[in-house]
């Protein structure tokens, strides 16, 4: 009797043993294919979906690398540098000192490099993606960082002012650089390159200026002037939808489908603005708005005297390069003896626009369009604005290509009489002279405001010159910087317009 009832239990247990061994193999399955469903689903997240579901609690140290990594170029980069490094300095000084000549701001009467060494570290190249593959290109973003140790040094000269040489020091470059190679069917097998700077994420240029034998303070303004220099050049000139076309080994080829061409005129009415702020110790600000989409390019309405509350009703017209990237500026500033201050600035993108609706909005002002350097972040008013957009067809672009032309000549030979200090000076109503009666032919595009800007062409004299010496340092002959249509639209830039309403 106990070695029946003895093997009895023995039987339960081990049949007990295997049940529970059973389904703990079936509960740890399970929750391995739920564990792996999740981790599928977070795999198919993006950082966007991440900062949705995180909020500020996103860590920023998770990364979606879409980049190749190209350790090998590095490596030789790294021992070509020595070479590479004069090379680029001979090509900097030569092209960049007429930009600075070009973009020089109101108040500096010369601005040179008096020392350019570009040091020992080269750029570091985090990663390379082929963006795409269309018949005859290709396009490929490359992650570019440099953190090196240049000695640059520049000679500013203001009136009343000795020269003093100012060293930009702890130079840093984060951006992404877009090459289009247009290929050929003869040896080299590439026609024609086009570099850009993709405006998203934004290139950043991180540096700090020291006076050398002298005081930064002795030029008020200095340093803002010298930032506003170098985010204007890089914005009108290397910043997505502007670019440098550079030919190679002397192919003879159609750059057309490479050049930067007028898409469409922007009409933009300032019709008055709302609780400006206030910056006179006596009396209240006179505020006048400076209108722009392109730097180079800009026009300014009246000065309203001793009012914050200002109303202008003036008409500008502007050209659009890129619909899809491109925004429209408006700065608000209040005219002052010396140095103008600016109470706020507000954008408006256009590809918040629809082509030939007219459309009336009301934009808040903000200090600044970097607001994470801002820290009085109080109220700043509005501005109200009428806006249409009107797209161009081919003989519209053509015309508006022909009258650029004529319009940076005759804002050159301004600036060379003194009328204005800068080409990038904006012009008001009475200083309508460049372009004035002359408008763009069978377009309806007229020149009171004479502002047609299209690009970084090979006709912009100052403004080619940095194209066509690449051109020659890499193929042998001038190779002008030109434009491109709009056949590759890179990534689109949507950017927050500090909260635009329509009324």
């Amino acid at each position: 009797m106990g070695i029946i009832s003895g093997m009895f239990m023995g039987i339960l247990s081990g049949i007990a043993l295997m049940a529970g061994w059973q389904y703990m193999m079936r509960y740890r399955s399970n929750k391995r294919i739920a564990k792996a469903v999740d981790i599928k689903l977070l795999s198919s997240l993006d950082r966007d979906d991440l900062k949705k579901i995180c909020g500020d609690n996103f860590p920023e140290w998770i990364s979606f690398p879409v980049y190749e990594q190209v350790k090998w170029l590095n490596k030789q980069l790294g021992k070509l540098w020595p070479f590479v490094a004069d090379a680029a300095e001979a090509v900097i000084k030569e092209s960049v000192e007429p930009l600075l000549e070009q973009y020089r701001p109101t108040g500096i009467t010369s601005l040179k490099f008096s020392k350019l060494s570009l040091g020992t570290v080269a750029p570091k190249i985090e990663g390379i993606r082929v963006q795409s593959l269309k018949e005859g290109q290709i396009t490929m973003d490359i992650d570019l960082r440099w953190g090196g140790d240049p000695s640059i040094i520049l000679a500013v000269e203001a009136a009343l002012v000795a020269s003093i040489p100012i060293q930009l020091k702890d130079l840093q470059v984060f951006t992404i650089v877009r090459a289009i190679f247009q290929l050929a069917d003869e040896i080299p097998c590439i026609s024609a390159v086009v570099v850009a700077l993709l405006a998203e994420p934004p290139p950043r240029i991180d540096y700090t200026l020291k006076a050398i034998g002298g005081s930064i303070t002795a030029i008020p303004g200095l340093s803002d002037m010298i930032d506003d220099t170098v985010n204007s050049i890089v914005t009108d000139m290397l910043q997505w939808p502007h670019r440098i076309v550079v030919p190679i080994g002397g192919i003879p080829v159609d750059l057309s489908e490479l050049e930067l061409k007028p898409v469409g005129k922007l009409t933009v009415t300032v019709v008055r603005a709302n609780e400006l702020k206030n910056m006179e110790l006596i009396g209240k600000s006179d505020p006048y708005v400076v209108v722009h989409i392109r730097p180079l390019f800009k026009v300014k309405t009246k000065v309203v005297d001793n009012n914050l509350n200002p109303v202008w009703n003036q008409t500008f017209e502007l050209i659009a390069e890129d619909k899809e990237t491109q925004s429209l500026i408006l700065e608000v500033f209040d005219q002052d003896i010396g140095q103008d201050k600016r109470l706020g600035v507000a954008k408006l993108p256009l590809l918040e626009l629809e082509a030939e609706t007219a459309k009336e909005m009301e934009l808040r002002l903000l200090p600044a369009l970097d607001m994470l350097k801002i820290k009085d972040k109080k109220d700043r008013g509005t501005i109200t604005v009428q806006v249409l957009y009107h797209e161009f067809n081919k003989e519209e672009q053509l015309a508006a290509l022909e009258e650029e032309k004529r319009i940076l000549e005759e804002r050159k030979k301004l600036k060379e009489a003194g009328v204005i200090g800068s080409t990038m000076d904006a012009l008001d109503g009475a200083a309508s002279i460049v372009g004035s009666g002359v408008g763009l032919v069978g377009t309806g595009l007229g020149a009171g405001v004479g502002i047609v800007g299209s690009g970084f062409g090979a006709v912009g004299s100052g403004l080619s010159k940095a194209g066509k010496f690449m051109g020659r340092t890499l193929t042998g002959h001038s190779g002008g910087a030109s434009r491109r249509s709009g056949s590759s639209t890179p990534v689109n830039s949507v950017q927050e317009n500090g909260g635009a309403k329509p009324l």
